[in-house]
């Protein structure tokens, strides 16, 4: 495997949640293709760590960063849609006019 497979792989993985961003009305759905987009750059990281730097694990730790922040997205991003649903009965995007003054 060299760079380029992993890059091709990473830039479809993107292309597929940038995709799913642009086009799910479901905001679960929305999620979910957020955190395809972060793994997408997770592959970046440690692709460019391995060929670039293979004796340092700088590429790793942002890794593991990234994870971190996902997870407390997806924690948080749960809650409001949970906090949202109990009031609006509906995870569509379009219903969601309560910022609106």
């Amino acid at each position: 495997m060299t760079l380029s497979n992993y890059l091709a792989l990473s830039g479809a993985l993107f292309a597929v949640g940038f995709f799913g961003v642009l086009t799910r009305r479901n905001i679960i759905g929305i999620l979910m293709s957020i955190e395809l987009m972060l793994n997408a750059a997770n592959i970046n990281f440690v692709a460019f760590n391995r060929f670039l730097y293979p004796d340092r694990y700088l590429g790793h730790l942002i890794v593991v960063f990234i994870i971190t922040l996902a997870a407390a997205e997806v924690v948080v991003g749960l809650a409001l849609v949970m906090a949202i649903y109990k009031n609006l009965k509906s995870v569509y995007v379009e219903d969601y006019n309560i910022l609106k003054g």
